[in-house]
């Protein structure tokens, strides 16, 4: 596996395993056992996936060190201050029976994210967090956070995928040092990325999947990227991207994909504002 360094130092793996919609907890737990079984390091989980409990099991049982995993939650917004952001950190490390993280990300861009940065400004001096970020954040509102605080954010995860590939965002936190990781690589296959002939055609010259020839493209860019399975074939399938390369015409190829929109939803819709602030989750 290869690892990329982040802005303080700290060192996370370019390939990723995530546990978002898993909900059947034997299932997550099964699932996170085979992907650290396959190879994954970065197992990547959030307190608003209600699965962190089935993380911290998975991770017991896997007989793999805690020190060779790189695990990340996330805080959800309804904690979003400097009070609240402590306590849902304390309760999410006692779900998933760990002395620290390794990544803690405010989920998204929404109420007191100052508030809450100090307080894992905090966290990160005491040891139980050796790197923050945030999500869903788009640079506007990174520059926000990083101009009234001490600590620039490690990682900002977003969005991305051939048809919402940031290419405006990407180079400018790399810019500034933080490093983008990629959701929903796939857009859950919406828009008929696993049908693209673009992305089959350069598949088949490869040997490869559509979803290898996305994660390696992926990977090129120097975005880390996020994969979720409950098939072990799939899994292996994934993290099997490190033995092709794609040349620059094929880079460029993908790019001609984008359409700068999400698959899902714009952060920036006042409807889904409302919507994600009035989620209130039992974490």
């Amino acid at each position: 596996m290869q690892n990329i360094k982040l802005n303080n130092g700290l060192e996370m793996p370019l390939l990723g395993f995530g546990v978002f919609q898993m909900t059947d907890a034997a299932e997550c737990e099964h699932a996170v056992i085979d992907a650290i079984e396959t190879g994954y390091r970065l197992i990547d989980t959030a307190a608003s996936y209600q699965n962190e409990t089935q993380v911290g099991n998975a991770i017991k049982q896997s007989g793999v060190a805690r020190e060779a995993l790189f695990v990340t939650t996330k805080l959800w917004l309804q904690d979003t201050s400097y009070e609240g952001g402590k306590a849902q950190f304390e309760r999410s490390l006692n779900r998933l029976q760990m002395d620290y993280v390794d990544l803690y990300l405010i989920h998204q861009p929404y109420g007191d994210v100052h508030g809450a940065w100090r307080a894992m400004e905090e966290l990160h001096a005491a040891g139980k967090i050796k790197a923050i970020g945030v999500s869903n954040f788009q640079p506007d509102r990174l520059a926000d956070l990083v101009a009234f605080n001490k600590i620039v954010p490690a990682v900002n995860q977003i969005e991305v995928n051939p048809f919402n590939q940031q290419l405006h965002a990407v180079p400018w936190m790399k810019s500034r040092n933080i490093q983008p990781e990629a959701w929903a690589p796939f857009a859950e296959g919406r828009n008929g990325l696993f049908q693209h002939p673009v992305l089959t055609a350069i598949g088949e010259k490869y040997g490869k999947s559509v979803g290898q020839v996305v994660l390696r493209w992926i990977f090129q860019r120097g975005i880390v990227s996020l994969a979720k399975s409950v098939r072990k074939a799939r899994m292996a399938e994934n993290i099997n991207v490190l033995d092709f390369a794609l040349s620059d015409a094929e880079m460029l190829q993908i790019t001609a994909l984008d359409s700068a929109t999400s698959a899902f939803f714009s952060h920036r819709d006042p409807a889904m504002v409302e919507w994600l602030t009035g989620r209130k989750l039992d974490v």
